[in-house]
């Protein structure tokens, strides 16, 4: 989490932050990637899951 985040400075010691790479670092794999449609459907898949931060590229 970056000092930019709006949360930095108010985060709980007992919660756990989960920054998800999947759709940058995903796209990067060989043989893999993703249209805008999978995209989106990825996202909103971690987001359901809890996921705190999605890291686009």
């Amino acid at each position: 989490m970056t000092i930019n985040h709006p949360n930095f400075g108010k985060m709980d010691a007992k919660r756990v932050i989960i920054f998800d790479t999947t759709l940058r670092d995903g796209e990067q794999s060989p043989g893999f990637s993703m249209n805008l449609d999978e995209k989106i459907r990825m996202a909103e898949a971690l987001a359901a899951l809890g996921v705190d931060v999605l890291e686009a590229g």
